[in-house]
């Protein structure tokens, strides 16, 4: 009887496995390795380190340029420092002008032109002096100025009534000798004060008429003002 060593028949293969081994053995041996693209590899490389550099720089660039948005402000002795926010310096709008508002001056009338002040109530003026009319003398009044009852090289005012049947008051009168521009009259009555109005001749005559309506008695003081808001002339 023969008996078989048991590590002999451990290493024994079946003869189907040699025989498949080898066959890979010689496919191996016929396989040629395809080239590594070194190329390709070396361009990848480069671009991620560049992308890298890119995002390293962005990062350092914001670091920088963080501290430009504050301001540091020093005390007199330079022992501390506070500092804030830049402030946002925004434009303004110009503003615009106002335009200036002149003060009146007197209106001028041709010789002779007639002014209606009220119903009934007509003023004109010529070289001579200040004419009017009223309903209860139509035929008209006259005012000199240059028969020398009034001394026309210093300030006055002269002051003249007509009451009409409704109880209006017609304040009328000459001024002549003040300095500046006349712009304004204004008269004492009952009810207060009442402005009114200044004509005169072309050329600066040095004299005028004014006149107001008031609608209860009227009492002085007359004053007339120029356009500084001065005292032209007063009266009494």
């Amino acid at each position: 009887m023969n008996h078989l060593d048991p590590a002999a028949e451990r290493d024994a293969e079946p003869a189907e496995t040699g025989r498949l081994r080898e066959a890979l053995a010689a496919a191996a041996y016929d396989v040629t390795p395809s080239r590594v693209p070194l190329a390709a590899v070396e361009r990848r490389g480069r671009m991620i380190r560049r992308r890298r550099r890119t995002t390293v720089l962005g990062a350092g660039c914001a670091v920088l340029l963080a501290p430009l948005a504050f301001v540091t402000l020093h005390g007199p002795d330079d022992g501390g420092r506070v500092t804030h926010p830049a402030a946002t310096v925004s434009a303004s709008p110009t503003p615009s002008v106002s335009p200036t508002v002149s003060a009146p001056t007197p209106r001028i009338v041709d010789p002779g032109e007639r002014v209606t002040a009220a119903p009934g109530f007509v003023l004109w003026l010529t070289e001579e002096g200040k004419h009017w009319t009223t309903p209860d003398v139509p035929e008209g009044q006259f005012r000199s100025v240059v028969d020398g009852n009034i001394d026309r090289t210093r300030p006055g005012v002269s002051l003249q009534t007509d009451a009409m049947s409704d109880g209006v008051v017609l304040a009328s009168g000459v001024y002549y000798g003040g300095e500046g521009t006349p712009s304004a009259v204004e008269v004492a009555s009952k009810d207060g004060p009442v402005r009114g109005k200044l004509l005169e001749l072309p050329g600066r005559p040095g004299w005028g008429v004014w006149y107001a309506v008031a609608h209860s008695g009227v009492e002085t003081p007359v004053t007339v003002r120029d356009t500084e808001g001065r005292v032209y002339a007063t009266f009494p």
